[in-house]
Protein backbone atom coordinates (compact mmCIF):
# COMPACT_ATOMS: atom_id res chain seq x y z
CA UNK A 1 0.00 0.00 0.00
CA UNK A 2 2.79 2.43 0.92
CA UNK A 3 4.57 1.67 -2.33
CA UNK A 4 1.34 2.31 -4.28
CA UNK A 5 1.04 5.74 -2.72
CA UNK A 6 4.63 6.63 -3.59
CA UNK A 7 4.18 5.34 -7.15
CA UNK A 8 0.95 7.32 -7.62
CA UNK A 9 2.60 10.52 -6.39
CA UNK A 10 5.57 9.98 -8.72
CA UNK A 11 3.47 9.20 -11.82
CA UNK A 12 0.95 12.02 -11.37
CA UNK A 13 3.63 14.54 -10.53
CA UNK A 14 5.46 13.68 -13.77
CA UNK A 15 2.37 13.50 -16.01
CA UNK A 16 0.69 16.66 -14.76
CA UNK A 17 3.83 18.67 -14.04
CA UNK A 18 2.59 19.28 -10.50
CA UNK A 19 4.73 19.25 -7.37
CA UNK A 20 4.69 16.01 -5.38
CA UNK A 21 3.58 17.80 -2.22
CA UNK A 22 0.33 18.76 -3.95
CA UNK A 23 -0.26 15.11 -4.92
CA UNK A 24 0.51 13.93 -1.38
CA UNK A 25 -1.91 16.51 0.03
CA UNK A 26 -4.62 15.19 -2.30
CA UNK A 27 -4.01 11.58 -1.22
CA UNK A 28 -4.03 12.66 2.43
CA UNK A 29 -7.41 14.36 1.87
CA UNK A 30 -8.77 11.21 0.19
CA UNK A 31 -7.56 8.95 3.02
CA UNK A 32 -9.07 11.34 5.56
CA UNK A 33 -12.40 11.19 3.70
CA UNK A 34 -12.30 7.37 3.59
CA UNK A 35 -11.50 7.23 7.33
CA UNK A 36 -14.30 9.67 8.14
CA UNK A 37 -16.85 7.54 6.26
CA UNK A 38 -16.09 4.56 8.54
CA UNK A 39 -17.44 6.50 11.53
CA UNK A 40 -21.12 7.24 11.90
CA UNK A 41 -20.36 10.35 13.90
CA UNK A 42 -19.47 13.56 12.01
CA UNK A 43 -15.82 13.86 12.98
CA UNK A 44 -12.83 15.81 11.69
CA UNK A 45 -9.99 13.65 10.39
CA UNK A 46 -6.48 14.60 9.30
CA UNK A 47 -4.08 12.21 7.64
CA UNK A 48 -0.29 12.48 7.42
CA UNK A 49 1.75 10.52 4.84
CA UNK A 50 5.46 9.93 5.34
CA UNK A 51 7.03 11.36 2.16
CA UNK A 52 9.91 8.85 2.32
CA UNK A 53 8.30 5.44 2.83
CA UNK A 54 4.62 6.13 1.97
CA UNK A 55 3.26 5.05 5.36
CA UNK A 56 0.41 7.10 6.80
CA UNK A 57 -1.41 7.70 10.08
CA UNK A 58 -4.97 9.10 10.34
CA UNK A 59 -5.85 11.31 13.31
CA UNK A 60 -9.15 12.44 14.73
CA UNK A 61 -8.85 16.11 15.68
CA UNK A 62 -10.78 18.54 17.90
CA UNK A 63 -10.32 22.29 17.71
CA UNK A 64 -9.54 23.85 21.11
CA UNK A 65 -11.95 26.67 22.09
CA UNK A 66 -12.61 28.79 25.21
CA UNK A 67 -14.37 27.22 28.20
CA UNK A 68 -17.29 29.62 28.11
CA UNK A 69 -17.75 29.31 24.35
CA UNK A 70 -20.68 27.33 22.98
CA UNK A 71 -19.75 23.97 21.42
CA UNK A 72 -21.27 24.48 17.98
CA UNK A 73 -19.80 21.17 16.73
CA UNK A 74 -19.32 18.90 19.77
CA UNK A 75 -17.77 16.12 17.68
CA UNK A 76 -15.13 18.52 16.31
CA UNK A 77 -14.51 20.95 19.19
CA UNK A 78 -13.18 20.70 22.73
CA UNK A 79 -13.01 23.24 25.57
CA UNK A 80 -9.56 24.30 26.70
CA UNK A 81 -9.97 22.76 30.18
CA UNK A 82 -10.75 19.33 28.68
CA UNK A 83 -7.95 19.72 26.13
CA UNK A 84 -5.43 20.40 28.91
CA UNK A 85 -6.08 16.84 30.18
CA UNK A 86 -4.61 15.57 26.90
CA UNK A 87 -1.74 18.04 26.70
CA UNK A 88 -0.96 20.87 29.12
CA UNK A 89 0.85 22.83 26.41
CA UNK A 90 -2.24 23.20 24.19
CA UNK A 91 -3.58 26.70 23.50
CA UNK A 92 -6.89 28.02 22.13
CA UNK A 93 -7.02 27.57 18.36
CA UNK A 94 -4.75 24.50 18.37
CA UNK A 95 -5.93 20.89 17.95
CA UNK A 96 -6.22 17.77 20.11
CA UNK A 97 -5.12 14.73 18.08
CA UNK A 98 -6.08 11.10 18.58
CA UNK A 99 -4.59 8.39 16.39
CA UNK A 100 -7.11 6.21 14.50
CA UNK A 101 -6.83 2.85 12.81
CA UNK A 102 -5.51 3.20 9.30
CA UNK A 103 -7.97 2.21 6.59
CA UNK A 104 -6.67 0.16 3.67
CA UNK A 105 -5.94 2.15 0.52
CA UNK A 106 -8.54 0.22 -1.45
CA UNK A 107 -10.81 0.89 -4.41
CA UNK A 108 -13.06 3.43 -2.65
CA UNK A 109 -10.11 5.35 -1.21
CA UNK A 110 -8.39 5.27 -4.59
CA UNK A 111 -11.49 6.70 -6.34
CA UNK A 112 -11.82 9.42 -3.72
CA UNK A 113 -8.11 10.13 -4.04
CA UNK A 114 -8.42 10.37 -7.80
CA UNK A 115 -11.22 12.95 -7.57
CA UNK A 116 -9.37 15.04 -5.02
CA UNK A 117 -6.10 14.70 -6.92
CA UNK A 118 -7.66 15.86 -10.20
CA UNK A 119 -9.19 18.83 -8.41
CA UNK A 120 -5.83 19.69 -6.85
CA UNK A 121 -4.11 19.23 -10.21
CA UNK A 122 -6.58 21.61 -11.87
CA UNK A 123 -6.05 24.16 -9.10
CA UNK A 124 -2.29 23.81 -9.42
CA UNK A 125 -2.46 24.20 -13.21
CA UNK A 126 -4.59 27.35 -12.80
CA UNK A 127 -2.18 28.80 -10.28
CA UNK A 128 0.71 27.96 -12.56
CA UNK A 129 -0.95 29.78 -15.49
CA UNK A 130 -1.66 32.83 -13.35
CA UNK A 131 1.86 32.94 -11.88
CA UNK A 132 3.41 32.52 -15.33
CA UNK A 133 1.35 35.11 -17.20
CA UNK A 134 0.46 37.87 -14.71
CA UNK A 135 4.04 39.26 -14.84
CA UNK A 136 3.73 39.32 -18.66
CA UNK A 137 0.72 41.64 -18.82
CA UNK A 138 1.49 44.35 -21.39
CA UNK A 139 3.94 42.15 -23.27
CA UNK A 140 3.57 40.63 -26.76
CA UNK A 141 2.60 36.96 -27.01
CA UNK A 142 2.52 34.64 -30.04
CA UNK A 143 -0.11 31.99 -30.62
CA UNK A 144 -2.11 29.99 -33.14
CA UNK A 145 -5.78 30.60 -33.91
CA UNK A 146 -7.75 27.60 -32.62
CA UNK A 147 -11.45 28.40 -33.07
CA UNK A 148 -14.17 31.07 -32.92
CA UNK A 149 -16.59 31.34 -30.00
CA UNK A 150 -19.49 33.84 -30.16
CA UNK A 151 -17.42 36.33 -32.12
CA UNK A 152 -14.32 35.98 -29.94
CA UNK A 153 -11.21 34.12 -31.13
CA UNK A 154 -9.58 31.39 -29.05
CA UNK A 155 -5.78 31.37 -29.35
CA UNK A 156 -3.46 28.51 -28.39
CA UNK A 157 -0.36 30.11 -26.86
CA UNK A 158 1.48 26.89 -26.09
CA UNK A 159 -0.60 24.47 -24.04
CA UNK A 160 -2.78 27.29 -22.69
CA UNK A 161 -5.77 28.93 -24.33
CA UNK A 162 -6.24 32.71 -24.46
CA UNK A 163 -9.19 34.72 -25.74
CA UNK A 164 -8.99 37.55 -28.26
CA UNK A 165 -12.28 39.45 -27.80
CA UNK A 166 -14.06 40.80 -30.85
CA UNK A 167 -13.64 44.38 -29.54
CA UNK A 168 -9.84 43.87 -29.42
CA UNK A 169 -9.63 42.46 -32.96
CA UNK A 170 -8.46 44.56 -35.91
CA UNK A 171 -11.42 45.56 -38.08
CA UNK A 172 -12.01 43.46 -41.19
CA UNK A 173 -9.28 41.04 -40.15
CA UNK A 174 -10.20 37.46 -41.11
CA UNK A 175 -8.58 35.07 -38.64
CA UNK A 176 -8.72 31.40 -39.57
CA UNK A 177 -7.83 28.27 -37.57
CA UNK A 178 -4.11 27.62 -37.94
CA UNK A 179 -3.16 31.29 -38.45
CA UNK A 180 -0.19 32.36 -36.32
CA UNK A 181 -0.67 35.79 -34.79
CA UNK A 182 0.90 38.07 -32.20
CA UNK A 183 -0.99 40.17 -29.65
CA UNK A 184 -0.56 42.05 -26.38
CA UNK A 185 -1.54 40.23 -23.18
CA UNK A 186 -3.89 42.85 -21.72
CA UNK A 187 -5.40 41.06 -18.75
CA UNK A 188 -5.49 37.87 -16.67
CA UNK A 189 -9.10 37.53 -15.56
CA UNK A 190 -10.28 35.31 -12.72
CA UNK A 191 -13.48 33.32 -13.18
CA UNK A 192 -15.03 30.05 -12.00
CA UNK A 193 -12.95 28.05 -14.47
CA UNK A 194 -9.72 29.65 -13.34
CA UNK A 195 -7.58 32.37 -14.93
CA UNK A 196 -8.53 33.55 -18.40
CA UNK A 197 -5.87 35.21 -20.55
CA UNK A 198 -7.19 38.16 -22.56
CA UNK A 199 -5.33 39.35 -25.67
CA UNK A 200 -5.47 42.61 -27.62
CA UNK A 201 -4.57 43.27 -31.27
CA UNK A 202 -5.50 46.98 -31.34
CA UNK A 203 -3.21 48.12 -28.50
CA UNK A 204 -0.56 50.65 -29.69
CA UNK A 205 1.99 48.63 -27.69
CA UNK A 206 1.65 45.86 -30.28
CA UNK A 207 3.19 48.10 -32.95
CA UNK A 208 5.99 49.11 -30.55
CA UNK A 209 6.72 45.47 -29.67
CA UNK A 210 6.69 44.37 -33.32
CA UNK A 211 9.22 47.04 -34.31
CA UNK A 212 11.42 46.23 -31.31
CA UNK A 213 11.42 42.62 -32.52
CA UNK A 214 12.04 43.44 -36.18
CA UNK A 215 14.73 46.10 -35.67
CA UNK A 216 18.00 44.73 -34.19
CA UNK A 217 19.23 48.27 -33.48
CA UNK A 218 16.35 48.65 -31.02
CA UNK A 219 17.36 45.59 -28.98
CA UNK A 220 20.94 46.91 -28.95
CA UNK A 221 19.66 50.32 -27.72
CA UNK A 222 21.21 52.07 -30.71
CA UNK A 223 17.77 53.47 -31.48
CA UNK A 224 14.72 53.85 -29.25
CA UNK A 225 11.12 53.23 -30.32
CA UNK A 226 9.41 55.65 -27.98
CA UNK A 227 5.67 55.89 -28.63
CA UNK A 228 2.89 54.81 -30.97
CA UNK A 229 -0.60 55.90 -31.93
CA UNK A 230 -3.02 53.79 -33.96
CA UNK A 231 -6.19 53.76 -35.94
CA UNK A 232 -6.23 49.92 -35.89
CA UNK A 233 -6.22 48.30 -39.30
CA UNK A 234 -5.87 51.62 -41.13
CA UNK A 235 -2.93 53.71 -40.00
CA UNK A 236 -0.36 54.05 -37.22
CA UNK A 237 2.40 56.47 -36.29
CA UNK A 238 5.49 55.61 -34.24
CA UNK A 239 8.09 57.97 -32.80
CA UNK A 240 11.76 56.91 -32.91
CA UNK A 241 15.08 58.44 -31.86
CA UNK A 242 18.72 57.50 -32.31
CA UNK A 243 21.34 57.23 -29.59
CA UNK A 244 24.05 57.14 -32.27
CA UNK A 245 24.35 60.22 -34.53
CA UNK A 246 25.61 57.96 -37.33
CA UNK A 247 22.39 55.90 -37.38
CA UNK A 248 19.21 57.18 -38.99
CA UNK A 249 16.36 55.89 -36.76
CA UNK A 250 13.72 56.22 -39.50
CA UNK A 251 15.83 54.32 -42.02
CA UNK A 252 16.61 51.59 -39.48
CA UNK A 253 12.89 51.01 -38.90
CA UNK A 254 12.01 51.10 -42.59
CA UNK A 255 14.70 48.56 -43.50
CA UNK A 256 16.16 47.71 -46.90
CA UNK A 257 13.48 48.36 -49.53
CA UNK A 258 10.97 48.76 -46.70
CA UNK A 259 11.34 45.16 -45.52
CA UNK A 260 11.07 45.85 -41.79
CA UNK A 261 8.11 48.20 -41.87
CA UNK A 262 6.39 45.89 -44.38
CA UNK A 263 6.85 42.93 -42.04
CA UNK A 264 5.17 44.84 -39.22
CA UNK A 265 2.39 46.03 -41.53
CA UNK A 266 1.68 42.47 -42.68
CA UNK A 267 1.34 41.32 -39.06
CA UNK A 268 -1.35 43.95 -38.36
CA UNK A 269 -3.52 43.30 -41.41
CA UNK A 270 -1.82 45.74 -43.77
CA UNK A 271 -2.01 48.74 -41.43
CA UNK A 272 0.01 51.63 -42.87
CA UNK A 273 2.76 52.80 -40.48
CA UNK A 274 4.30 56.29 -40.52
CA UNK A 275 7.72 56.45 -38.83
CA UNK A 276 8.31 59.81 -37.17
CA UNK A 277 11.61 61.15 -35.91
CA UNK A 278 11.26 62.14 -32.26
CA UNK A 279 12.49 65.58 -31.17
CA UNK A 280 12.97 67.01 -27.68
CA UNK A 281 11.54 70.27 -29.06
CA UNK A 282 7.73 69.78 -28.77
CA UNK A 283 6.99 72.08 -31.70
CA UNK A 284 9.42 70.24 -34.00
CA UNK A 285 8.03 66.89 -32.80
CA UNK A 286 4.50 68.00 -33.77
CA UNK A 287 5.74 69.22 -37.17
CA UNK A 288 7.38 65.83 -37.76
CA UNK A 289 4.26 63.98 -36.62
CA UNK A 290 2.03 65.83 -39.10
CA UNK A 291 4.15 64.68 -42.06
CA UNK A 292 3.68 64.45 -44.99
CA UNK A 293 1.82 67.76 -44.54
CA UNK A 294 4.02 70.88 -44.60
CA UNK A 295 3.69 73.31 -41.69
CA UNK A 296 4.11 77.07 -42.19
CA UNK A 297 4.23 78.18 -38.55
CA UNK A 298 3.23 77.01 -35.09
CA UNK A 299 2.08 78.69 -31.87
CA UNK A 300 2.50 76.86 -28.57
CA UNK A 301 0.25 77.30 -25.52
CA UNK A 302 2.03 75.36 -22.78
CA UNK A 303 -0.60 76.18 -20.14
CA UNK A 304 -3.34 74.50 -22.17
CA UNK A 305 -1.07 71.84 -23.66
CA UNK A 306 -2.14 72.84 -27.16
CA UNK A 307 -0.56 74.06 -30.40
CA UNK A 308 -2.08 76.10 -33.21
CA UNK A 309 -0.51 74.80 -36.42
CA UNK A 310 -0.78 77.08 -39.43
CA UNK A 311 -0.67 75.50 -42.90
CA UNK A 312 -1.19 76.71 -46.43
CA UNK A 313 -4.69 76.28 -47.83
CA UNK A 314 -3.38 73.58 -50.19
CA UNK A 315 -2.03 71.56 -47.22
CA UNK A 316 -5.15 71.80 -45.06
CA UNK A 317 -6.85 68.53 -46.06
CA UNK A 318 -3.54 66.63 -46.06
CA UNK A 319 -2.61 67.81 -42.56
CA UNK A 320 -6.03 66.95 -41.15
CA UNK A 321 -6.32 63.63 -42.98
CA UNK A 322 -9.40 61.63 -43.89
CA UNK A 323 -11.88 61.93 -41.05
CA UNK A 324 -9.28 63.88 -39.05
CA UNK A 325 -7.08 60.78 -38.85
CA UNK A 326 -3.70 62.43 -39.43
CA UNK A 327 -4.06 65.23 -36.88
CA UNK A 328 -5.70 62.90 -34.35
CA UNK A 329 -2.86 60.36 -34.51
CA UNK A 330 -0.27 63.16 -34.38
CA UNK A 331 -1.94 64.49 -31.24
CA UNK A 332 -2.01 61.05 -29.57
CA UNK A 333 1.63 60.45 -30.49
CA UNK A 334 2.96 63.78 -29.22
CA UNK A 335 0.58 64.28 -26.28
CA UNK A 336 -0.41 67.77 -27.50
CA UNK A 337 -3.80 69.07 -28.58
CA UNK A 338 -3.25 70.15 -32.18
CA UNK A 339 -5.42 72.75 -33.91
CA UNK A 340 -4.90 72.94 -37.68
CA UNK A 341 -5.78 76.28 -39.27
CA UNK A 342 -5.06 78.45 -42.29
CA UNK A 343 -3.52 81.93 -42.11
CA UNK A 344 -6.98 83.47 -42.37
CA UNK A 345 -8.32 81.37 -39.50
CA UNK A 346 -5.22 82.08 -37.40
CA UNK A 347 -5.53 85.83 -37.95
CA UNK A 348 -9.21 85.72 -37.05
CA UNK A 349 -8.46 83.83 -33.82
CA UNK A 350 -5.59 86.18 -32.99
CA UNK A 351 -7.85 89.18 -33.58
CA UNK A 352 -10.51 87.75 -31.24
CA UNK A 353 -7.94 87.06 -28.53
CA UNK A 354 -6.28 90.45 -29.05
CA UNK A 355 -9.65 92.18 -28.77
CA UNK A 356 -10.20 90.75 -25.27
CA UNK A 357 -6.67 91.69 -24.16
CA UNK A 358 -7.02 95.16 -25.72
CA UNK A 359 -10.25 95.81 -23.81
CA UNK A 360 -8.63 94.62 -20.57
CA UNK A 361 -5.58 96.89 -21.03
CA UNK A 362 -7.78 99.89 -21.86
CA UNK A 363 -9.94 99.32 -18.79
CA UNK A 364 -7.29 98.42 -16.22
CA UNK A 365 -4.59 100.88 -17.36
CA UNK A 366 -6.93 103.69 -18.48
CA UNK A 367 -5.24 103.97 -21.90
CA UNK A 368 -6.56 104.41 -25.44
CA UNK A 369 -6.85 101.74 -28.13
CA UNK A 370 -3.65 102.80 -29.93
CA UNK A 371 -1.39 102.32 -26.88
CA UNK A 372 -3.15 99.05 -26.06
CA UNK A 373 -2.61 97.78 -29.63
CA UNK A 374 1.11 98.62 -29.50
CA UNK A 375 1.47 96.63 -26.25
CA UNK A 376 -0.23 93.62 -27.88
CA UNK A 377 1.95 93.89 -30.99
CA UNK A 378 5.01 93.83 -28.75
CA UNK A 379 3.84 90.57 -27.21
CA UNK A 380 2.30 91.76 -23.92
CA UNK A 381 -0.76 89.75 -22.89
CA UNK A 382 -1.12 90.41 -19.13
CA UNK A 383 -0.73 93.11 -16.51
CA UNK A 384 2.00 91.06 -14.78
CA UNK A 385 4.19 91.28 -17.89
CA UNK A 386 3.83 95.07 -18.06
CA UNK A 387 4.54 95.50 -14.35
CA UNK A 388 7.46 93.11 -14.02
CA UNK A 389 9.17 92.81 -17.42
CA UNK A 390 12.61 94.54 -17.16
CA UNK A 391 12.33 98.25 -17.90
CA UNK A 392 15.12 98.01 -20.51
CA UNK A 393 13.01 95.67 -22.63
CA UNK A 394 10.10 98.10 -22.68
CA UNK A 395 12.52 100.91 -23.61
CA UNK A 396 13.06 99.15 -26.94
CA UNK A 397 9.48 99.99 -28.00
CA UNK A 398 9.97 102.83 -30.49
CA UNK A 399 6.57 104.47 -29.90
CA UNK A 400 7.05 104.77 -26.10
CA UNK A 401 9.19 107.25 -24.19
CA UNK A 402 10.53 106.86 -20.64
CA UNK A 403 7.70 108.78 -18.98
CA UNK A 404 5.01 106.68 -20.69
CA UNK A 405 6.80 103.44 -19.80
CA UNK A 406 7.12 104.42 -16.14
CA UNK A 407 3.47 105.45 -16.02
CA UNK A 408 2.32 102.18 -17.65
CA UNK A 409 4.38 100.12 -15.21
CA UNK A 410 2.98 102.11 -12.24
CA UNK A 411 -0.62 101.73 -13.45
CA UNK A 412 -0.13 97.99 -14.04
CA UNK A 413 1.30 97.58 -10.55
CA UNK A 414 -1.58 99.57 -9.00
CA UNK A 415 -4.14 97.51 -10.95
CA UNK A 416 -2.61 94.26 -9.73
CA UNK A 417 -2.68 95.46 -6.12
CA UNK A 418 -6.31 96.56 -6.49
CA UNK A 419 -7.29 93.20 -8.04
CA UNK A 420 -5.50 91.32 -5.24
CA UNK A 421 -7.40 93.33 -2.59
CA UNK A 422 -10.70 92.75 -4.37
CA UNK A 423 -9.94 89.04 -4.66
CA UNK A 424 -9.07 88.81 -0.96
CA UNK A 425 -12.27 90.67 -0.02
CA UNK A 426 -14.36 88.38 -2.19
CA UNK A 427 -12.80 85.23 -0.75
CA UNK A 428 -13.24 86.55 2.78
CA UNK A 429 -17.01 86.78 2.26
CA UNK A 430 -17.31 83.43 0.48
CA UNK A 431 -19.32 80.77 2.30
CA UNK A 432 -18.79 77.28 0.80
CA UNK A 433 -20.76 74.45 2.44
CA UNK A 434 -18.99 72.01 4.75
CA UNK A 435 -19.39 69.10 2.30
CA UNK A 436 -17.64 71.11 -0.43
CA UNK A 437 -14.82 72.16 1.91
CA UNK A 438 -14.39 68.58 3.15
CA UNK A 439 -14.42 66.97 -0.29
CA UNK A 440 -11.43 64.81 -1.24
CA UNK A 441 -8.53 66.85 -2.76
CA UNK A 442 -10.44 70.14 -2.29
CA UNK A 443 -8.50 73.14 -0.97
CA UNK A 444 -10.00 76.16 0.80
CA UNK A 445 -9.09 78.73 -1.88
CA UNK A 446 -10.68 76.72 -4.69
CA UNK A 447 -13.79 76.07 -2.58
CA UNK A 448 -14.18 79.80 -1.90
CA UNK A 449 -13.75 80.72 -5.57
CA UNK A 450 -16.46 78.18 -6.42
CA UNK A 451 -18.72 79.55 -3.71
CA UNK A 452 -18.57 83.16 -4.94
CA UNK A 453 -19.62 81.77 -8.34
CA UNK A 454 -22.71 80.12 -6.84
CA UNK A 455 -21.14 76.64 -6.57
CA UNK A 456 -21.47 76.23 -2.82
CA UNK A 457 -22.16 72.52 -2.27
CA UNK A 458 -20.95 69.17 -3.63
CA UNK A 459 -24.31 68.86 -5.39
CA UNK A 460 -23.75 72.22 -7.14
CA UNK A 461 -20.28 71.07 -8.23
CA UNK A 462 -21.61 67.71 -9.44
CA UNK A 463 -24.07 69.55 -11.70
CA UNK A 464 -21.38 71.90 -13.09
CA UNK A 465 -19.57 71.49 -16.41
CA UNK A 466 -15.81 71.63 -16.89
CA UNK A 467 -16.07 74.82 -18.97
CA UNK A 468 -17.89 76.59 -16.13
CA UNK A 469 -14.95 76.02 -13.79
CA UNK A 470 -12.39 77.06 -16.40
CA UNK A 471 -14.24 80.35 -16.99
CA UNK A 472 -14.19 81.42 -13.32
CA UNK A 473 -12.09 84.59 -13.18
CA UNK A 474 -9.13 84.35 -10.82
CA UNK A 475 -9.34 80.56 -10.41
CA UNK A 476 -6.15 79.05 -11.81
CA UNK A 477 -7.17 75.48 -12.63
CA UNK A 478 -6.34 73.03 -15.42
CA UNK A 479 -8.96 71.15 -17.41
CA UNK A 480 -7.80 67.84 -15.85
CA UNK A 481 -8.14 69.29 -12.34
CA UNK A 482 -11.63 70.63 -13.12
CA UNK A 483 -12.72 67.20 -14.42
CA UNK A 484 -11.26 65.51 -11.34
CA UNK A 485 -13.18 67.75 -8.91
CA UNK A 486 -16.46 67.28 -10.78
CA UNK A 487 -16.07 63.48 -10.89
CA UNK A 488 -15.32 63.36 -7.14
CA UNK A 489 -18.45 65.41 -6.48
CA UNK A 490 -20.47 62.97 -8.61
CA UNK A 491 -19.25 59.86 -6.77
CA UNK A 492 -22.34 59.73 -4.48
CA UNK A 493 -24.52 59.66 -7.60
CA UNK A 494 -22.66 56.70 -9.06
CA UNK A 495 -22.64 54.80 -5.76
CA UNK A 496 -26.40 55.32 -5.41
CA UNK A 497 -26.90 53.88 -8.91
CA UNK A 498 -24.57 50.94 -8.17
CA UNK A 499 -21.96 52.15 -10.69
CA UNK A 500 -18.25 51.82 -9.97
CA UNK A 501 -17.07 55.47 -9.64
CA UNK A 502 -13.53 54.62 -10.85
CA UNK A 503 -14.81 52.95 -14.03
CA UNK A 504 -17.20 55.81 -14.69
CA UNK A 505 -14.41 58.34 -14.18
CA UNK A 506 -12.15 56.49 -16.62
CA UNK A 507 -14.96 56.40 -19.20
CA UNK A 508 -15.81 60.10 -18.75
CA UNK A 509 -12.18 61.18 -19.10
CA UNK A 510 -11.59 58.80 -22.01
CA UNK A 511 -8.82 56.79 -20.34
Amino acid sequence: MASEILMMAEVLSTEKAVEKDIIFEAIEAALATATRKRHREDIEVHCVIDRNDGSYIPYRVWEVIEDDAELEFPSKQMCISAAKEHDEALEIGEFVREELEAVPFGRIAAQAAKQVIMQKVREAERNKVREEYEPRIGQMISGVVKRQERGDTIIDIGGTEAVLPRRATIQREALRPGDRIRAILSEVKQNNRGPQLVLNRIDPNLVLSLFRTEVPEASENIIEIIAAARDPGLRAKIAVKSNDPKVDPVGACVGIRGSRVQSVSNEINGERVDIIKWSEDPAQFVINALAPAEVESIMVDEDKGSMDVIVDETQLSLSIGRGGQNVRLAGELTGWEINIMTYEQANQKLEEESSDVREMFMKKLDIDADVSTILIQEGFTSLDEIAYVPRDEMMEIEEFDEDLIDELRKRADDALVTMAIQKEELLKNADPADDLLGMDTMDETTAKFLAINEIKTMEDLAEAATDELLEIEGLSISEERAQELIMIARRPWFEEMGIDPDEEEAEQTGE
